[in-house]
């Protein structure tokens, strides 16, 4: 058993939806399609891992760059992360 001795860094939701330029509604709605993970604190409010900023911006990249409905950015996302595993994989197996 592990105990944590600092508690994580977590940004409530107005403070997330400042780092990552997103209105706090357009975060929620993000929340309920399933392309953020959000943690709830004692309070039952969302919380955001500083990781989470990242994920934000790559679901932004897709949808304005790529005109990728938020409905279907998930499927896009859950591929590109298996399309980068696989790859991580071979570039395992070229080494001697």
């Amino acid at each position: 058993m592990t105990y944590a001795i600092v508690r994580p860094i977590r940004l409530d939701l107005d403070s997330y939806a400042r780092a990552t330029g997103l209105h706090p509604q357009a975060v929620c709605r993000l929340v309920t399609l399933g392309l953020l993970e959000p943690t709830r604190n004692a309070r039952g409010e969302l919380c955001f891992a500083p990781s989470q900023v990242a994920t934000a911006a790559r679901i932004q990249r897709l949808h304005e760059g790529l005109s990728i409905n938020y409905a279907a950015i998930g499927v896009v996302i859950d591929l590109l992360d298996r399309i980068e595993e696989l790859e991580a994989a071979l570039r395992g197996l070229s080494r001697p």
